[in-house]
Order: structure tokens, then C-alpha cells, then sequence
């Protein structure tokens, strides 16, 4: 069990009044513009997944996602009685579960309650839930109540967990604009794999050039990681390990389907010439649990809109920190992430991803900004903003 934080053991005299679905948008958001020809993107292009199998599905992941506008990730507005209001994103389906469920039981409670309102929430919807969709529902409020209590302090959400555990946090890249990238100043680049074993030996060599590209790019002394998003087998992935093992793999992330925790852990004893890291789409302290008693992962990777919020990756993290296992948030730069690893020891980088090459000048600036880019040995660092809670500055749209 986490030890307590000591700003948790005072009353707020806050209560929560209010509890909605919100839109929002940046107060600053990058201007539009149309994307250098050739550049690459998740949307438009083919990355390897569980459908890849299906030809009508494989193009790309837009064919067999649910439609955002009626099975979207939310934001939630979580508002008090003395007018501090919190936000929190969570994952796709949760909206209803937040103001058809949570919500009654919420209000009227103190935000800096933050144990006693998880567990509120977590018991509830055991029933029907523990994964997925429910779990997606709490990591948005639970997200919003952290947010609250950083704003009634007055203090960064990183500050709430302890403080920093390092200056600026080194960052990675994600993505295939790989020559962008680099210019730009990553020495660490995670590559979203276009192929899987329904593309037969070409597409393992398709795969293989990419890795080739990456490691000219960033150098002998860069990193070069894979994402390959549940579409591999374990024979096809030590048959890939065995061809990139020249090429020095950082890591190879989610190459099998996430509930496979036996596979997951064969492979991590046979394949020796990278790291098996997996986590993005496990929830909670128990999954993570089952990744732990399988010896499934050398990396932790989840995700704090969908594991559980804050509250639940602080459980993650110390179960991991136990067993010497670094904790490498999924999109950890982007989701508020960025507070947990500032102030993580066992959490060393976060994950970036880079507007498309062919912008003007200003959608870059920006991005430096909101992330509080710097430059440095490592390449690329970031920190979490100092204002008080994630930080956020959304203008809100309904």
C-alpha cells in the first residue's frame, strides 16, 4: 500500500457540485495547414493491428475503429462550491458511465478525498466492469479530482506526488516521419511498424528497412523502438528480433494480443537481443499484476487515461518499482503523464509525438511551448507546465 500524502489528510471544505461531459479545445491551438506530401500519419496510412488479418480492415486502423462521435474518448468538468473546477480525459465509451453512474455517487463529496472517491468508484461498477470501458470512466474523474486539489493548493500536480525526481525528463518521438524527427532533435524514435504476418516474408522485409532507416538516422548511439500494436504472433516475433537484432532494438512494444501474459513472458525468456515492453491497453493494478506473475515485460507501459487515472498509476508504478521495472506511460507527454514520471524514479522518459513536417514555423513553436521543450544530451526533454494542477488551458466548447 502507497504511504499517504500528507496534503491528503486535511479537509478541503471543498464539496463537488457539479459533474459533465465537456468539449474542449486548446486556448492556443496549432494553426491548419496541409501536411508535406509523403509524410506519415496513423490516420491515413497502413500500421500493423488484430484486424490486419481481415483485408477488408488492414489499410488502415479508421476502417474498424468505433465512430469517434458515438463511441469517443471525453472530458469531464468536475466544478465545486467555491468555483475550482478540474478536467479530466478518459478513454473511449467512459462518457456515459461518468454522468449516468459516477456522478451520483460523487457529488457532494471532498475532491481531496482522493482514495476514499476511487475506490467509490471502482466498487461500484466492479460488476460490470474492471477493465476496459469502466475503467476508462474512472481514470477521467479520477484525473479531474487531481486536478482540483493542485488548483485549491496552488502547486503543479507533480508537486502533489513528492516533488521532481529529475530536472527535465528525456523524451522519444513516435511516428514515421523519420527524418523530421531527427532534424528536429530526437535521438530516440519509436516507430510505428506497418506489417504483420499477414504480409508475409516481404513485409517483414518492409519492416526491416524501416528499422535500417531509423538506426541511419539517429546514429549508433540513438534509439530505435517499435510499436507493432497487438498484430504479431510469437513466431513471427522472434523471427523479426533475430533480423533487427543487427540494428539494436530498443525495445519491441505490444507484439502480442495484451490478455496473452504466458506468451508474453516466453518471449521475454527467449528473445535476448531487445526488450519486450507491453501495457498500453492493461488496466489497473491487478492486470499489471498478471504481467508481474508472468514475468511477461521488462517495460510498463500504461495508460493514465485508461488504467485507472493517477490514483492507479501511482499503485502501478510502486508495484513495478518493487521488481526494478521501468514505468513508460503511453503517450506520457501528451495526458498529464508528464507530472507522474517528473516525480517517478522508476519512470524515466515520455513518449512525444511531432506535428507533421510542412507546417509554418509557428505550429512548432507551439508545440515547444506546450510541452516546454528543451535540448540536451539525450536529444529532446520536456517538463510539465508550473501552473497548478495538469496545467491545462482548455477553452471550453459545451
Amino acid at each position: 500500500m502507497l504511504p499517504a500524502l500528507g496534503w491528503a489528510q486535511e479537509k478541503s471544505k471543498l464539496k463537488i457540485t457539479g459533474i459533465r461531459l465537456v468539449e474542449v479545445k486548446p486556448r492556443k491551438p496549432y494553426p491548419a495547414f496541409t501536411p508535406a506530401a509523403g509524410s506519415w500519419s496513423v490516420d491515413k496510412v497502413e500500421v500493423a493491428n488484430p484486424m490486419s488479418i481481415y483485408p477488408e480492415f488492414k489499410a488502415r486502423r479508421a476502417l474498424f475503429f468505433a465512430d469517434p462521435g458515438k463511441v469517443p474518448s471525453f472530458t469531464v468538468e468536475i466544478t465545486t462550491d467555491k468555483g475550482i473546477t478540474g478536467y479530466g480525459g478518459g478513454g473511449p465509451g467512459g462518457g456515459p458511465v461518468v454522468v449516468d453512474h459516477l456522478a451520483k455517487l460523487l457529488m457532494g463529496r471532498d475532491p481531496f478525498d482522493i482514495e476514499r472517491n476511487w475506490d467509490i468508484c471502482w466498487r461500484s461498477t466492479m460488476s460490470y466492469g474492471r477493465m476496459g470501458v469502466t475503467m476508462n470512466a474512472i481514470s477521467g474523474v479520477d484525473l479531474a479530482l487531481w486536478d482540483i486539489v493542485g488548483k485549491a493548493l496552488n502547486v503543479p500536480v507533480y508537486k502533489l506526488l513528492g516533488g521532481e525526481t529529475k530536472d527535465r525528463i528525456p523524451a522519444y518521438c513516435t511516428g514515421n516521419d523519420i527524418e523530421q524527427h531527427v532534424e528536429f532533435g530526437y535521438t530516440k524514435l519509436k516507430l510505428a511498424i506497418p506489417h504483420g504476418p499477414a504480409d508475409g516474408r516481404e513485409g517483414m522485409r518492409k519492416n526491416l528497412e524501416l528499422v535500417k532507416r531509423a538506426r541511419k538516422a539517429v546514429g549508433q548511439d540513438g534509439e530505435v523502438m517499435l510499436d507493432c500494436w497487438m498484430a504479431w504472433t510469437e513466431r513471427y516475433t522472434i523471427e523479426m528480433a533475430e533480423m533487427m537484432a543487427p540494428y539494436r532494438v530498443y525495445w519491441m512494444e505490444e507484439v502480442l494480443q495484451p490478455h496473452d501474459y504466458a506468451g508474453f513472458g516466453r518471449l521475454k525468456a527467449q528473445v535476448k537481443s531487445t526488450r519486450i515492453a507491453t501495457g498500453e491497453h492493461e488496466y489497473g493494478r491487478y492486470g499489471f499484476r498478471h504481467l508481474l506473475e508472468n514475468q511477461s515485460a521488462e517495460i510498463w507501459q500504461p495508460d493514465m487515461n485508461w488504467c485507472g487515472g493517477l490514483t492507479e498509476m501511482r499503485r502501478i508504478g510502486a508495484l513495478a518499482a518493487a521488481y526494478d521495472i521501468p514505468v513508460i506511460p503511453h503517450g506520457g507527454g501528451l495526458n498529464g503523464s508528464s507530472h507522474y514520471i517528473l516525480a517517478t524514479t522508476n519512470s524515466p522518459w515520455a513518449e512525444l509525438f511531432l506535428p507533421a513536417p510542412g507546417g509554418p514555423k509557428e505550429v512548432y513553436q507551439i508545440f515547444e511551448e506546450n510541452y516546454a521543450i528543451s535540448r540536451g544530451p539525450e536529444g529532446i526533454y520536456m517538463r510539465p507546465l508550473e501552473k497548478p494542477g495538469f496545467g491545462w488551458d482548455y477553452v471550453v466548447q459545451s
